[in-house]
């Protein structure tokens, strides 16, 4: 690359990376002088490496390469001439682009149980700190995971890694002259857990069995392929495989078993890297020959001081076999112990009772009776007093249908007329479709309150739906009324609403609330999943969905809650959409560690510091160095967005004492400071000082104004302090003039401009959003005037 070029009426200060070229520039007024050059005061001649050429009036050092070596105070001497500059060098940190690509484009990705070595090698002026950070926490050593830091190199080792280890990890090289950040993704990939559980049996009889399960919480980081379903005879030791099925399919019916005989079954789920665990079920018998399943309740027919008659239904599940009779069973209220009514199965479903205690409350129960033997007993009765019936309840009032949709319907209705509905004890409410006419009772127990949804119901079906009042006397007369339900909503993929509400990055202060809000769309309603860098969220997260809206929340931010955090929808038929956003947790900086003053180039002064501790988890932290020249002097800025943790300053004026502070920044604020504990002061030569100031003005005189460094952008955030800086040459010494969108701010007390030997800074206290805009700064002086902009950015507080 070609030469960094300086061609000015005085030399200037040169920043040049290590390996680059750099040239100093001097232009001379007549062609006759013959210019000499110096470095940290002695002569330089040409060499290999450095040339020291003459073109016309401007003389020029320039060095093909530069290295350490090179840096120092160089001056050039012509006649009566006399100016000098310093060569900085810098070599921060650098990693061979190629490695840099595939390091930071294609993800590591590992088996779990293998060992994982990420070896970075760097180049860079040492020492150079190597910081590992996962999930913006820096990595420590443990009995698994070790960083090795050498001079050449930085290396990660993870001696048997796990799922845990997924994530996206940063490494951070640093040293006095910048900072490179790596960012890279490690993949483990494992066999799947266990499914979930527990199995569930849908089905049990003599010659099948059908069980349930539910895909497992962590697929390993690859799809479950299909899942492998086993069953054990008790009493043996052998596990024989019964079949596999898809992903897709979570239930499994074996024919492969034997009447009366009891199994345990297991599951295993498979992906590409193996077979999980199994979750395995409780005991299940295959049933034999099936008794009959339990009738509905009976119901009170009538009831009376000396007997109460009461009927029921046959049960849906007759069994193997047909029902010969039924078996009746009673109970006083309130005691737990059945007593048999009659101990040979009746044929009728319907008994009238006598040998009751009269006022004594009374319950009754069925069970049906085939070849099997004796089914399960019904729910117990509504209870019923022995004594002569009360007159049953009136009709309810106002019957209608509040709500529906394609498979439910709300009924609302009032309480009957008060001279008819003053004992009423609750209400029923039966149903039949206009398919059917057999009524069927929705609830098991009495209605306490005058409203209820009936369920389960079909699309675009007509129904006939009526309730009725209850009290010791029995059901009262049902008020009836018809509904049509509605079409089925049609099927809706899920689809995420992104918009302009939704950010893909998300910067929250520590200690603040998480709260982000996604929209989506879906009929019907989507299984939701979140994840935070692949896993399943920490317990600190809670998701709340409804409404087409799913929330994470997250009550008081903490660093480790950095990452990636993916939302999922899913529907019954397999469609998937998913979106996945940054949350970064951030802090107003802590301060910088003590500060150390050297003296590394003649006549300048070096800053150097410990890093602020917020570094680990902070990856946007710079520093702003100020200077005073007296105790109790104003401070001011003469750095800013440094990046690094070393600053120069050269326009130091001998015989002077100074001192410097440091505070960390980044877009929330500012640390504290942390200050010199000595002055600094650089002693006035003897001899020289009479001579050089008049030296200096025959050198600089009769030049217009310049900027030897112009103004730069700044983002600062509301309330905090914002300092603009640059750097003047010219003589007469020019006069500085700020601007903000055109209007002069000389007299304006809002803004505090200040010029020190041409340093200029405009310093705004507690910046509104009334403060962005373009500023110009302009410099005049009888030969000339020049101008320098820069735009001031205001960010509103998170």
């Amino acid at each position: 690359s070609a030469p960094r070029s300086y061609v000015n009426k005085r030399l200037l200060d040169v920043t040049v990376l290590k390996g680059e070229p750099a040239e100093l520039s001097f232009t001379v007024s007549k062609d006759e002088v013959t210019g000499t050059w110096f470095k940290d005061g002695l002569k330089l001649t040409s060499m290999d490496g450095i040339v020291i050429e003459k073109e016309g009036l401007v003389h020029k050092l320039i060095i093909n390469k530069v290295e350490d070596i090179h840096a120092g105070k160089y001056r050039f001497e012509g006649g009566d001439i006399k100016t000098e500059a310093s060569i900085f060098v810098e070599d921060p940190p650098q990693v061979d682009k190629v490695l840099l690509k595939n390091l930071t484009s294609v993800p590591t990705v590992a088996k779990a149980g293998e060992k994982v070595k990420i070896k970075i090698p760097f180049e860079g002026r040492l020492p150079v700190r190597a910081t590992w950070l996962k999930d913006r926490m820096e990595l420590a050593d443990d009995t698994r995971i070790r960083v090795d830091k050498t001079e050449t190199f930085t290396m990660l080792s993870i001696s048997s890694s796990e799922r845990k280890d997924c994530g996206d990890y940063k490494v951070r090289l640093k040293n006095d002259s910048g900072v490179l950040e790596i960012n890279l993704k490690l993949v483990v990939v494992d066999k799947p857990q266990p499914p979930a559980g527990p199995i569930k049996i849908v089905e049990s009889s003599a010659n099948d069995i059908t069980i349930q399960w539910k895909p497992p919480k962590d697929d390993g980081g690859k799809p479950v392929q299909r899942y492998i379903v086993e069953r054990q005879q008790v009493g043996k030791n052998d596990w024989v495989t019964l079949g596999e099925v898809p992903r897709s399919c979570t239930t499994f019916t074996t024919n492969k078993v034997e009447q009366d005989m009891i199994y345990y079954f297991r599951v295993k789920a498979v992906n590409a890297e193996g077979t999980s665990d199994a979750l395995e079920s409780d005991e299940v018998k295959a049933v034999g020959k099936a008794s009959p399943g339990a009738p509905d309740p009976p119901e009170i027919v009538s009831a009376s001081r000396d007997t109460i008659t009461i009927s029921w239904k046959a049960p849906r599940k007759t069994g193997s076999s047909r029902i010969v009779g039924y078996i009746v069973q009673k109970r006083k209220k309130g005691t737990m112990t059945w007593l048999p009514v009659n101990n040979v199965p009746i044929a009728d479903k319907k008994l009238k009772m006598t040998n009751l205690k009269k006022g004594l409350q009374y319950e009754f129960r069925v069970s049906a009776v085939n070849a099997a033997g004796i089914g399960d007993a019904s729910e117990p009765s509504q209870p019923v007093f022995a004594r002569d019936s009360t007159k049953s309840p009136g009709q309810v009032q106002d019957l209608k249908v509040s709500s529906s949709d394609s498979t439910s319907v709300t009924l609302t209705w009032k309480r009957p007329e008060a001279k008819d509905g003053s004992d009423v004890k609750g209400y029923e409410v039966e149903m039949r479709s206009s398919k059917n006419l057999n009524w069927t009772k929705c609830n098991t127990f009495p209605i306490e309150v005058t409203t209820y949804t009936v369920k389960g119901l079909q699309a675009k079906e007509m129904y006939f739906l009526r309730v009725r009042a209850l009290n010791d006397g029995g059901p009262g007369e049902p008020a009836e009324l018809e509904a049509c339900l509605e079409a089925p909503s049609p099927v809706v993929s899920p689809r995420l609403l992104i918009d302009d509400t939704v950010k893909s990055f998300v910067v929250v202060k520590a200690g603040n609330t998480i709260r982000v809000n996604i929209p989506f769309e879906a009929s019907p309603d989507p299984l939701v999943t979140w994840l935070k860098d692949g896993l399943p969220l920490p317990k600190r997260a809670t998701i709340n969905t409804k409404d087409g809206t799913t929330q994470l929340l997250i009550g008081a931010a903490e660093f480790a809650d950095n990452g990636t955090y993916t939302v999922e929808l899913q529907n019954g038929l397999g469609k998937r959409e998913t979106f996945s956003f940054q949350v970064q947790v951030t802090d107003i900086p802590q301060s910088p560690g003590p500060i150390r003053l050297e003296e590394n180039v003649p006549n300048t002064v070096t800053v150097t510091w410990e890093p602020s501790a917020s570094e680990k988890w902070e990856s946007n932290i710079y520093y702003t160095v100020l200077k005073r020249e007296s105790q109790k002097g104003l401070w001011h800025v003469v750095g800013d967005l440094i990046y690094t943790n070393k600053f120069t300053f050269t326009k130091l004026i001998p015989g002077r004492d100074y001192y410097f502070r440091v505070v960390a920044k980044n877009d929330l604020g500012a640390s504290g400071p942390s200050e010199s504990v000595q002055p600094w002061r650089i002693q006035k030569p003897k001899g020289e000082f009479q001579v050089k100031p008049q030296k200096y003005r025959g050198v600089n005189q009769d030049q217009p104004p310049r900027f030897l460094v112009r103004l730069k952008p700044h983002v600062v955030t509301t309330g905090s302090e914002c300092h603009m800086s640059c750097a003047v040459g010219g003589h007469p010494p020019p006069k500085v003039t700020w601007y903000k969108d055109s209007r002069d701010l000389s007299n304006d007390p809002t803004y505090f401009c200040t010029n020190d030997f041409g340093v200029c800074s405009l310093v705004i206290l507690g910046v509104t959003k009334h403060d962005e805009g373009e500023y110009m700064v302009e410099a005049t002086n009888e030969l000339g005037h020049a101008f320098s902009k820069a735009f001031l950015t205001i960010k509103g507080n998170n």
